[in-house]
């Protein structure tokens, strides 16, 4: 069983603090890996949030290869910010030779289109990154997306934040809000594409559970959008469908769960929106899912939201005090970093609702 984080707050907060909300729960992971999407930028990208940030992992050749096709697509850096590592002897971290987080200003020609233009533009530098990439066995690339920075390893998370300096609050790398998980993809081959977060077109999603409808989901999002590609873990799933659901679709969030955890149809029928719902559970079945799990997501406007499988099999639960908000799979990783809070406030969600913290960092709860 994973265990998943996320922190919402007023103030810049460092990495290190999802590192405390996640050192109590060790005992649901396996040290097998680490990963975070950091979103509302201070520190070194402060002064660049409007512009596309780009979170690579790569091999020297690799990195010649994003700068030839960053430079031939008219993309030009203006900022850019490499980890010193700490190469100490012993640690357990399949370190890859370069780490780059680099802002870019749009092409020229992209400069004065629409904000929907830009955002393709993004999508589709980014998969043509990763295919050169893949292609050449050279790297990696997480994320191309204004004001986000997503890092991704595999090995002891401990061992990875202190090869990256995580535990030194320095004020480089700080943000408001930061999605984590301390565990790699177990049910399949363990790479650092499968590792959560996911991130796609401003949403970010990380897991805690299985999806035993996978192929299900996976053979039908492969024909609703370009970016739902890799399926390197059946979490990746849950993504593809809050992107879908929300973006692409346009539908109101609240409706999220009622697709991946539809009501039974007797159910749905003594509701007074049993027309809407119904529709849903017809022409989106393939996007139900199954099996015990809790998600965690944060949507391009900062919000974030937490949601259970339709039996509440896997836990989590949410706490904050004045400036802070966390959610987290055990409550030990609230003590941690929020031991002022009032525990009597903590949220613990059903099987049946959804959990909004909202940008002002109001706490909404809709039962489904």
């Amino acid at each position: 069983m994973c265990r998943i984080g996320a922190i919402k707050s007023k103030n810049p907060l460092h990495p290190s603090q999802a590192l405390h909300l996640m050192l109590p729960q060790q005992e649901g992971h396996d040290n097998s890996g680490f990963a975070m999407v950091m979103q509302d930028l201070e520190g070194e990208f402060a002064d660049f949030k409007a512009k596309p940030l780009l979170s690579l992992a790569c091999k020297q050749d690799g990195l010649k290869l994003v700068q030839d096709y960053m430079d031939a697509n008219n993309f030009a850096p203006i900022k850019e910010y490499i980890p010193k590592p700490n190469r100490i002897a012993g640690l357990d971290i399949q370190a890859l030779p370069y780490y780059v987080f680099r802002a870019y200003e749009y092409p020229e020609y992209y400069r004065h289109r629409s904000q929907a233009e830009k955002e393709e533009l993004l999508v589709d530098t980014r998969l043509a990154l990763r295919q050169i990439l893949e292609e050449a066995g050279e790297g990696y690339v997480f994320s191309f997306w204004p004001d986000v920075l997503t890092l991704k390893e595999i090995g002891d998370p401990a061992d990875i934040a202190t090869y990256f300096r995580l535990w030194e609050d320095n004020g480089d790398l700080m943000a408001r809000n930061i999605v984590v998980q301390c565990r790699q993809n177990t049910n399949y081959e363990v790479v650092r594409y499968a590792a959560h977060p996911f991130f796609l077109q401003g949403y970010t999603l990380c897991a805690n559970g299985e999806n035993t409808f996978y192929t299900k989901n996976k053979e039908y999002q492969k024909s609703l959008h370009r970016g739902y590609i890799g399926f390197e873990s059946d979490s990746q799933n849950f993504l593809y469908t809050l992107h879908y659901v929300h973006r692409q679709l346009n539908w109101p969030l609240v409706y999220y769960k009622h697709v991946i955890t539809p009501l039974p149809f007797d159910e749905i029928e003594r509701r007074p929106d049993r027309q809407v719902l119904g529709a849903i559970r017809q022409s989106l079945g393939h996007l139900e899912i199954n099996g015990p799990n809790t998600i965690i997501a944060m949507l391009p406007d900062g919000s974030m939201m937490t949601c259970c499988d339709s039996k509440k099999l896997r836990p989590v639960v949410i706490g904050g005090d004045s400036t802070t908000i966390a959610i987290s799979s055990e409550v030990c990783g609230l003590h941690a970093i929020l031991p002022g809070r009032d525990p009597e406030k903590d949220i613990y969600p059903n099987e049946r609702e959804v959990v909004l913290i909202k940008p002002d960092m109001e706490v909404e709860r809709w039962k489904q």
